[in-house]
């Protein structure tokens, strides 16, 4: 049967890997984040009061052409960060710190609603969830230029804004997946891990928790 997954987490939290490892793995289709495409990204990490609303808009409307697009695909999909993230985490962020003027905010929920409202929700949400020093040092690892200026104090905000979004999110089950400890990238072990958690969560299972006796 055809299932659509979607993985969630703060920036460099390793969302990429995984889709790739679990498409690969699973012969699902991936659908990646369009980062590098984002034409305001890098004047955004210059200039957020200018350039947030813009940015934002632009990862609105990427989002929703692939969310529509993985829905029509004919066999299982796993997507690269969610439209929800975007208004939930990432937009309302800015919002809070005065980046998005109200109006504006106003406007881009108002579109994020009416246009989210016709789309088919995942069948599971994967969250990796990492603390800030690991994702600092991940950021590093991967040398975008860019991302090397965000404040440790914006990834702690969005990782708050992450566990507000997900003590509400109520539209598919969510697998939480400690991504600080688990190493799914160098340790097959730890990937397998992560498919078995997956499938039984598919499957019906109320409870799946990653206990540590499970990853040494």
């Amino acid at each position: 049967m055809k299932k659509f997954i979607a993985v969630a987490g703060n920036i460099g939290v390793g969302k990429s890997s995984l889709v790739r490892l679990l498409s690969s793995r699973l012969g699902w289709k991936a659908f990646y984040e369009p980062v590098a495409e984002n034409p305001y990204l890098a004047d955004f990490y210059q200039d957020m009061q200018r350039w947030a609303y813009h940015s934002q808009i632009f990862f609105l409307t990427q989002r929703l052409r692939m969310h529509h697009q993985l829905s029509l695909y004919p066999s299982s999909t796993i997507q690269d960060r969610t439209l929800y993230e975007d208004a939930e985490v990432f937009a309302r962020n800015l919002y809070l710190q005065g980046y998005i003027q109200q109006r504006d905010y106003d406007s881009y929920i108002e579109l994020y609603h009416v246009l989210s409202d016709f789309l088919p929700p995942p069948d599971l949400v994967i969250y990796l969830k990492a603390p800030v020093e690991v994702l600092i040092e991940r950021i590093q690892q991967r040398g975008r230029t860019y991302e090397r200026q965000i404040p440790p104090d914006y990834l702690v905000r969005l990782n708050d804004l992450y566990e507000e979004w997900l003590a509400t999110f109520n539209l598919c089950p969510i697998l939480t997946i400690p991504a600080g400890n688990l190493d799914f990238v160098a340790r097959p072990a730890h990937l397998d891990l992560i498919i078995q958690k997956l499938h039984e969560k598919l499957a019906g299972k109320e409870e799946v928790v990653f206990e540590e006796q499970d990853w040494n």
